[in-house]
């Protein structure tokens, strides 16, 4: 047995020491802690079950909509498009249809796929970086900044495209200010950057507070207004190209740092004495979750509840080793994203904006978590 499953096996021996410990720790202070539950599934099952689901739920957006289309030609348009499996001769659907298939439904199927996957991902990271179970991926002020930029724009009437530019940089800004502050805050790290993305957060809203304010009510507050409440509507492929690289260029260390999650998640202490330096991972896995959110919230506008609602499920249905927790969060929020989006189009003609829809499932989820009746911790 090699070195790196050694550390492995060790890090999940570990973890589980870690949770036993907690549940003494919470007898002896009175609380009455549950018995874990034997209905959590097996990592490898688990990401093979939400895999087919994720293929299932894509293929369902396509035949969902104002024109629907039906399977055989959904199939037959994307063969078409990707491998040009047939003549124009043989095309047996219209070119409505395929350019509803094409332009609008693929790149917005695609988009909700991939903000879910990175806001579930950030929110399922930063809760095991400040160990926290109400943390979420606007919890160092990324979202707000995004809101911030985006408003700027579109205040100063920017393209679409300078628009997303604008909100991503100006969130990866606010990020990089609440690590610079909390350089001087008294206390924990942790402590230090939790306090500096409340006031950083607080400042970039009142920034968006005015700009909505001074803007025209006519054209530009709607339209600041509709972007702040999250949508996909209009998905384009220039969005897509826009951010999967800097989303690929944070989930995968996410990924690959899953295993030292589990570390950090016991403490600095436990940490050192295995030989990881948690210092460099904290930083390494919020910055990684920072980039994700950053790219997510830029193209979608702000959606909440995302990264603190679907963590929590996850960790119900496959337990809270990061092992598994992670790639499954990342199926699991492409998949609730995608048919909170599915329910969003289809709803009105007009649409709902997602951030609205998505307050309707994790308000409540929330309420069960802080009455006692959700998840211990």
């Amino acid at each position: 047995m090699d070195k790196k499953n050694v550390m492995r096996i060790e890090t999940e021996d570990k973890h589980d020491i870690s949770q036993q410990k907690h549940a003494s720790l919470n007898v002896q202070s009175g609380r009455k802690e549950e018995a874990p539950s034997h209905r959590q599934l097996a990592g490898p099952p688990a990401i093979i079950i939400f895999i087919s689901l994720l293929v299932a739920c894509t293929l369902l957006s396509f035949t969902l909509g104002r024109y629907p289309v039906a399977l055989k030609e959904l199939l037959a348009i994307l063969g078409n498009k990707i491998f040009g499996l047939f003549k124009n001769s043989e095309k047996f659907w219209t070119d409505q249809m395929e350019a509803a298939v094409w332009n609008v439904r693929l790149p917005r199927v695609i988009l909700s796929v991939l903000v879910g996957a990175c806001l579930s991902a950030a929110g399922a990271s930063y809760q095991g970086v400040f160990q926290n179970p109400m943390a979420s991926p606007d919890i160092l002020g990324a979202s707000a900044g995004a809101g911030f930029g985006a408003a700027l724009a579109i205040f100063l009437d920017f393209k679409h495209v300078n628009i997303t530019l604008c909100a991503f940089a100006m969130s990866l800004l606010t990020v990089a200010l609440v690590f610079r502050i909390s350089r001087y805050v008294k206390g924990g790290k942790v402590l230090g950057l939790v306090l500096a993305g409340i006031m950083v957060s607080s400042l970039f809203n009142a920034g968006t507070s005015f700009l909505k304010l001074v803007a025209d009510p006519n054209n530009k507050l709607p339209q600041i207004t509709y972007w702040l409440m999250g949508s996909l509507a209009g998905a384009k492929w220039s969005d897509i190209r826009f951010v999967v690289f800097p989303m690929l260029a944070g989930l995968i260390p996410l990924l690959l740092l899953r295993w030292r999650l589990n570390v950090i998640t016991m403490g600095d202490e436990e940490a050192k004495a295995m030989g990881v330096d948690a210092g460099r991972i904290r930083i390494a896995v919020i910055i990684s979750a920072t980039l994700v959110t950053a790219s997510a919230v830029s193209v979608s506008g702000v959606i909440g509840w995302v990264g603190l609602v679907i963590p929590h499920m996850m960790r119900r249905i496959v337990g809270s080793s990061y092992r598994w927790l992670m790639p499954v969060s990342m199926l699991g929020g492409g998949i609730f994203l995608l048919m909170v989006d599915n329910i969003s189009r289809n709803v009105t003609t007009a649409g709902i904006p997602i951030g609205i829809l998505t307050a309707f499932v994790g308000a409540p989820f929330f309420l069960l978590l802080i009455t006692g009746r959700g998840e211990r911790y």
